[in-house]
């Protein structure tokens, strides 16, 4: 097994008013073992870009009644 860098990028808080700003955001970076079974179909993928687009920027508010769970802060989502 192979031991990576994993970098993540964590929201702090919800942004109540504006676009997202970098203090928004809290990035760590931690120690990551890739697993993949040897002769299985699975691929890993690396991510050389990050973008906030407008679906995402309507999860980092909460409004009560969205048709869409907001973020969690804190945490990661998937």
């Amino acid at each position: 097994m192979a031991e990576v860098s994993n970098k993540q990028v964590i929201l702090r808080d919800y942004v109540m008013s504006g676009l997202p700003k970098e203090s928004d955001f809290a990035f760590k970076t931690s120690k990551l073992r890739l697993n993949v079974a040897e002769g299985s179909k699975s691929v890993v993928l690396k991510n050389l870009y990050l973008s906030c687009d407008l679906y995402m920027r309507s999860r980092m508010r909460y409004s009560v009644g969205s048709y869409i769970a907001p973020f969690t802060p804190g945490s990661v989502s998937h």
